[in-house]
């Protein structure tokens, strides 16, 4: 049982990620079970050596403990590999050589299934386009087939718990035809996260509104790959003075630049609504 903060060492920490730290922990000390950090660091383009220290130097800043060392998803690679294995296996995952702009021109008029919202779905490649892919050394993602994973589930939908909400079906129409996994790369967030969460025995994932959606995709490959569910909480966002949502690319006031302008641990929590830790 267990709670856990995952970011990616990609940039300075902001207030958006102190708020979720800080709920997970707030949950994690009322609820007795251990507070985990992750560093989900599967892309290597975009990962810094450095904020790996200056993330953890920041959420100590905060008051916030954890197990170490942390886990970082680049040393556990092969499993990735071979949970994405499983889903070819099972014909849920499939190789797509389509660029960015077929997909684009392709989802103006693919099909819509599942519930309302639901991303359009890409047309499934023959075998013998299948085939072509894997042989002839073009770029392609092994992308998600819904269809097969709604015919292997079957009329026994999934079920997940979210606060506030009560038990949800999951619709793995969701997200459509998402990217698993790359030719050059072991698998996507999405199946890392499934991985790491019943590898570090997650039992209630507190994570941002934004992934909301990502969750009925997450349950469903759960339920394929045999994985416990966790329940589930998404927590609002923090926006600017402007009500956008912060973000490292956008160069969000970071944690750092807080504190260097005289932001104290306690500050920082009365600023986000929250208690002192």
């Amino acid at each position: 049982m267990a709670v856990r903060f995952a970011p990616s060492p990609t940039g300075d920490l902001h207030l958006g990620h102190a708020y979720s730290a800080l709920l997970n922990w707030q949950v994690a000390q009322t609820t007795h079970v251990p507070f985990l950090l992750r560093h989900e660091d599967i892309d290597a383009s975009r990962v810094r050596a450095q904020f790996y220290t200056r993330i953890e130097e920041d959420l100590a800043w905060l008051g916030l403990e954890w197990p170490k060392p942390a886990r970082r998803q680049s040393g556990h690679l092969d499993v990735y590999r071979a949970r994405l294995d499983t889903l070819a296996t099972l014909g849920v995952a499939y190789p797509c050589a389509k660029t960015r702009k077929d997909v684009a021109e392709a989802a103006d008029s693919a099909p819509q299934l599942g519930s309302e919202g639901a991303a359009p779905l890409l047309e499934r490649p023959s075998q013998s386009d299948i085939a072509d892919t894997l042989h002839n050394g073009a770029a392609y993602a092994w992308r998600f087939d819904p269809r097969v994973a709604s015919d292997l589930l079957g009329a026994q939908r999934p079920v997940f718990e979210e606060y506030g909400r009560g038990t949800m079906t999951a619709d793995p129409f969701r997200l459509g035809s998402v990217i698993l996994g790359r030719k050059d790369a072991p698998a996507s967030y999405h199946v890392c996260v499934v991985h790491d969460d019943a590898e570090q025995a997650i039992t209630e994932v507190i994570r941002g509104e934004d992934l909301a959606n990502s969750t009925h995709l997450h349950v469903v490959l759960q339920a394929l790959l045999g994985l416990p569910t966790p329940t589930y909480r998404h927590h609002r966002l923090i926006t600017d003075a402007q009500g956008k949502r912060l973000a490292k690319r956008d160069d969000a006031a970071s944690l750092r630049s807080l504190k260097d302008a005289g932001a104290t641990p306690a500050s920082i929590a009365a600023m986000l609504g929250l208690d002192p830790v």
